[in-house]
């Protein structure tokens, strides 16, 4: 397989090798040095990287919290549908997809197909183009979110998130009720977790201290939902350090509020594009 892009010295590669617990691992790499990877030890959720939500965000449902989709062994995708050629073009890409299990369908039965198409370009742009197939007789409905995980300075002094101004949102810290966002930015001094509903297609994620900038573009993912565990439930999480909650903000394209619905046959699409900026 080589979904590399052109040019002889300025290729993104695609690398498909054994983990060491012999399940494939797929490396992209551009020729700047940025990559994309994850570890995944099963049963555990897929760690690292950018772990995705589906058909369940959260425990608003019956599953397993966040839906089994990150729990499960994808495959790759070696003919995939057309996708629009901007989401290939100079990219290293790899096609993935996921179908239901029996032991699936026992909990959610509803047959799909889920293909996922992450792609890395020349400037580090991570890209991951999401469709979701309806192959059932009958209508479903699920939610997404792309729970990325941002690696930030300083939580409480030096991240401010803007774009989610003027914005309601649905505070999981009490019972899910809904409030209306009252400042120009999004700064943090205890634990965040929040669906902010209806958002623009850009939220921007400003670290002073590290002088960059994380920027979320997004198409059919309506929602954003801020995650930050703080200090008492952060010792709580196995693979979380004590005080690594201060270095990291979950900040994600979703669609939680108004699910999904998907007629037999019809297929969702939505897409992240995620990159980083120098800022002052």
């Amino acid at each position: 397989m080589d979904h590399s892009a052109a040019g002889d010295d300025n290729r993104a590669t695609v690398e498909v090798t054994k983990y060491k617990n012999g399940i494939q691992q797929v490396l992209l790499q551009n020729p700047r040095g940025a990559s994309a990877r994850a570890n995944f030890k099963p049963p555990a959720a897929v760690r690292g990287g950018i772990p995705i939500c589906f058909p369940q965000f959260g425990n608003r449902g019956s599953l397993e919290q966040h839906g089994f989709a990150r729990n499960r062994m994808w495959l790759i995708d070696e003919n995939p549908p057309p996708l629009h050629s901007s989401d290939s073009n100079g990219k290293a890409y790899i096609d993935l997809l996921l179908k239901p299990s029996e032991e699936d369908l026992r909990i959610w039965p509803h047959s799909f197909e889920f293909r996922l198409r992450v792609a890395l370009d020349f400037d580090g742009h991570l890209i991951f183009t999401s469709r979701v197939r309806n192959i059932n007789s009958k209508p479903f409905s699920f939610s997404i979110a792309y729970r990325t995980y941002f690696s930030i300075s300083d939580i409480s002094s030096e991240v401010r998130v803007e774009g989610l101004e003027t914005l309601d949102y649905l505070d999981n810290l009490c019972q899910r009720e809904r409030f209306t966002e009252q400042g120009d930015a999004l700064t943090f001094e205890s634990e965040v977790d929040r669906v902010y509903l209806s958002s623009s297609d850009v939220i921007a994620v400003f670290d002073h201290q590290k002088k960059r900038t994380f920027l979320i573009r997004k198409e059919g993912l309506p929602d954003v939902v801020v995650w930050n565990p703080w200090e008492k439930k952060s010792k709580a999480i196995v693979d979380l350090g004590d005080e690594e909650y201060k270095q990291m903000l979950c900040v994600d394209g979703a669609a939680i509020e108004k699910p999904v619905t998907l007629k037999p046959g019809e297929e969702w699409t939505g897409r992240l594009d995620l990159s980083v900026v120098a800022s002052i």
